[in-house]
């Protein structure tokens, strides 16, 4: 029965490696101990740009696919289901947030309430459904996660680490659970 497991282990492991459309455009991190006290990340070129929420891993949540997590907490700024469809089917992460930022169509009237509730549903679907992200998550040890970029204060660390850096609290919290 043990070997049963582990070969349904591997088979699932090997699944998820080859499923993800990240790693046909992208490198893949080595999935070794990390030593260092932090780790930033941000780059989908970089190494730990699967952290990144423009990187290539779908995921399923309510019986829909969604091309990366940034396409589904862009397309939740949003209540009107042609307005959230409008974003899912964006044919890039990019353009995902491009439409979710767009300043000329209003939010939905709760997202600052609501907003952190659909990044931890995102990006916990996204580790879960690959296993190969837990496991780096994992490999991650004790280290300070941030999301390194002067584009965003909240999700992000400002770039000088003055930022929220929400995404790697999240992140940080999941590895705890792991």
């Amino acid at each position: 029965m043990k070997k049963l497991s582990t070969i349904l282990i591997l088979f699932i492991f090997s699944y998820a490696l080859f499923a993800a459309p990240h790693y046909e455009k992208y490198p893949r991190t080595e999935a070794v101990e990390y030593q260092e006290a932090v780790l930033d990340f941000y780059s989908v070129n970089a190494p730990y740009g699967e952290f990144s929420n423009f990187a290539l891993f779908p995921i399923e949540i309510d019986g829909v696919i969604w091309a990366t997590s940034e396409h589904y907490y862009q397309a939740h700024k949003y209540d009107d289901p042609a307005l959230i469809e409008w974003v899912r089917s964006a044919p890039t992460p990019f353009e995902a947030a491009k439409r979710g930022r767009d300043k000329t169509i209003p939010k939905r009237v709760d997202w600052d309430e609501l907003k952190d509730h659909f990044m931890t549903v995102a990006v916990r679907e996204k580790i879960r459904a690959y296993p190969e992200l837990a496991l780096l998550l994992k490999l991650t040890g004790h280290a300070r996660l941030f999301e390194h970029t002067k584009n965003d204060c909240y999700w992000g660390d400002c770039g000088d680490r003055t930022g929220k850096n929400k995404l790697g609290l999240l992140l940080e919290e999941i590895r705890t659970g792991l």
